[in-house]
């Protein structure tokens, strides 16, 4: 006989605001089987759970129902609590009266009450079957895979590998570094991009426990959190880089030329090329669809200038497979495409750029080795407008949010352009000035204030060509006066967007995105780098916009995420998993293929269905795909959710 206790929480006012507790506390406490019921402020806190455990022992309660908030978030709180007044944990079962009553209900309040009542009740019958359950474990794999090998993949590699663990670094390019290798400076503090980020590269290439996999993408991912099988493809670089010593005879003799991709189309590279001067691995790559001799069968000129005879027309793909225990998702961004921002002159205006093209500009190794010259004509522009939120914070056109770095790198941008041409003038079109972080607010007013930078706070309308000048109209929001400039260049502060590949990446690892097409976190509070799937966790901008202080601390936490769950050796297992009625199974099979964890056997000779516990991670979609209702989750079985439903229905 179930001696259940019902426990409900005020969570402050947001429960107790709308509900009212009182009625719900002596409604459910008439319920058959509630033996106590009782509310309190805060069940969370510490005094919530000590009442929890005191009331089991007093009461002699064998099963409680906690009212209160999302059990995403508590209920492996209040499980604990209850475990630790002698309880099985899995005869504790939350009700989530605060996302399902009073916050989607709180013009209702009557019925809001009624429906927090109901819940509890339903919760009450399916608890009077649950049965104790247990937990087991099983080893891990202590090795972790990082996707992206810009700045966050680097950290997270370099904190997991540096706590004593295998990593795998994976970059679908040919150099790690992402992003931040084609920036040039780094605001506030105007450090050079590549006196951060290089010595990290190299501290990569070196660390013995950093296997680095460039020029490589994940081709399949199965499994489980502790035990995930990882297949990736290494393309095909055409070139031995065991042979291969980086002396650059092969570049140097290739005649063809195509728009570099480093440098966002303002130069141009070989067909057979290494990236960017400070790449690690410093090795060539032939790019197959611009190469004369795979578009043609002729030329090769690379291969007869190549002294230890690394280049290798015949070099095929890959495949390595490794198993590893945890994944952290780094992928980085995207900028919005410039082509998309037909109002600004995007594809019709040669002196319209976006902001990275403006970075290689600046940068020392860029395409004009550091001068600011526009890209029509290569003169040196005097008059520079900066455009922010191109494409951002624009909901009825292109994307709503707002993309975080750019108004600090506009101000970079801004300022360093005033160096590099002290006569010339900056103009910043803004809708607002964001500036949350150490030292920013101060950074911004430095170049406002001492290097004169015109902030004009309005949006810009149209960007037309008028001879050799690129005509901005935009409107001064603060004097009312409508404003046309005759610029010599346009830098565009375009949205941060979610890498390319993102949507396939995520069906891969079948983790989500969210409706921006970035990596969804757990939790954005208390969960903010894992993954809604176990084992997957999130580092820079692969979850959401962020500058280089926020992702590095991200990939930092994320590691550390990493490096907890690896310190014990063992996982604990589900315990609330699928069983399968034998009597029932016919042997079908559907269930096999419907489980994501690879968690279901066919016993050929047995002729049934059998489900391996370790694997097993309590998701039901064997439940649904079995047409013989053969199969169950423990403590949800068909009876108890039937009686839920009965007790919904008012019967």
């Amino acid at each position: 006989m179930k001696r259940i206790g019902v426990f409900v929480c005020h969570c402050g006012m947001n429960i107790a605001g709308v509900i009212d507790v009182q009625r719900v506390v002596e409604e459910v406490g008439k319920s058959p089987g509630v033996t106590h019921a009782q509310d309190y402020v805060y069940m969370c806190s510490d005094p919530g759970q000590a009442l929890l455990r005191d009331t089991i022992a007093e009461k002699q309660l064998n099963a409680v129902v906690i009212a209160a908030c999302s059990p995403s978030l508590h209920e492996g709180t209040f499980r604990t609590a209850a475990m630790r007044a002698g309880l099985n944990p899995y005869q504790c079962e939350m009700v989530n009266i605060r996302e399902q009553c009073s916050w989607v209900h709180s013009a209702q309040k009557d019925a809001a009450t009624e429906k927090a009542i109901r819940l509890i009740q339903a919760t009450v019958e399916k608890v009077k079957q649950n049965v104790d359950l247990r937990a087991g474990s099983m080893p891990i794999s202590r090795k972790a895979l990082v996707i992206g090998g810009g700045i966050s993949g680097i950290q997270a590699a370099l904190d997991i590998a540096e706590g004593g663990y295998e990593v795998f670094l994976v970059e679908r390019q040919s150099s790690i570094g992402g992003r931040m290798a084609q920036l040039s400076e780094t605001f506030p503090t105007l450090d050079c991009a590549q006196c951060i980020l290089t010595p990290r590269m190299v501290q990569v290439s070196k660390h013995p426990n950093i296997h680095l996999m460039v020029y490589s993408e994940v081709e399949a991912i199965s499994g489980h959190i502790g035990s995930f099988r990882v297949r990736l493809r290494r393309k095909p670089a055409y070139v031995d880089w065991s042979k291969c010593t980086g002396c650059g005879e092969c570049t140097a003799k290739c005649p063809r030329l195509v728009p570099s991709e480093f440098d966002r189309g303002l130069s141009r590279r070989k067909a057979i090329y290494t990236p960017f001067p400070q790449a690690v691995p410093n090795k060539p790559v032939i790019d197959r669809d611009s190469c004369i001799y795979f578009r043609n069968g002729k030329c090769r000129l690379c291969e007869k200038a190549c002294p230890p005879g690394a280049i290798d027309f015949e070099q095929q793909e890959e495949i390595i497979e490794a198993e590893v225990g945890a994944v952290v998702v780094a992928t980085g961004y995207d900028l919005l495409p410039v082509e998309r921002l037909a109002e600004y002159g995007c594809g019709k205006v040669p002196d319209v750029i976006d902001g990275l093209a403006f970075e290689r500009l600046l940068s020392a190794s860029g395409p004009t080795l550091g001068d600011v010259r526009r890209p029509s004509d290569g003169k040196v522009p005097k008059e520079v407008v900066f455009v922010q939120c191109a494409g951002s914070r624009d909901p009825e056109k292109y994307l709503p949010y707002c993309s975080k770095i750019c108004c600090m790198y506009t101000a970079k941008h801004a300022l360093l352009y005033k160096h590099r041409v002290p006569e010339g003038q900056p103009y910043v079109f803004y809708i607002d000035v964001r500036t949350a972080g150490k030292g920013y607010e101060e950074f911004y007013h430095r170049a406002e204030e001492e290097e004169e930078v015109v902030y004009l706070r309005g949006k810009v309308s149209k960007i037309f060509r008028d001879g050799d000048k690129t005509i901005v109209w935009g409107t001064d929001t603060l004097s009312g006066r409508n404003v046309e400039i005759a610029a010599d260049l346009v830098v565009l502060a375009t949205a941060v967007v979610h890498a390319e590949g993102a949507h396939e990446l995520a069906n891969q690892l079948k983790i989500q995105l969210d409706a921006h097409g970035f990596f969804s976190e757990a939790h954005p509070k208390l969960r903010p780098v894992e993954s809604i799937t176990a084992g997957f966790f999130l580092a820079g901008c692969a979850q959401a916009p962020k500058d280089i202080p926020d992702t590095i601390a991200q990939a930092g936490c994320a590691a550390s995420k990493v490096l907890d769950l690896f310190a014990s050796g063992r996982l604990p297992t589900q315990a609330q998993i699928a069983v399968v009625d034998e009597e029932r199974c016919a042997a079908c099979g559907l269930c096999v293929p419907a489980c994501p964890y690879e968690a279901r056997i066919l016993d050929e000779e047995r002729n049934v269905a059998e489900v391996d516990g370790s694997l097993c991670q309590g998701c039901g979609l064997c439940v649904t795909a079995c047409p013989n209702k053969a199969c169950e989750l423990k403590n949800l079985t068909p009876a108890q959710v039937n009686s839920m439903v009965e007790q919904l229905a008012g019967r």
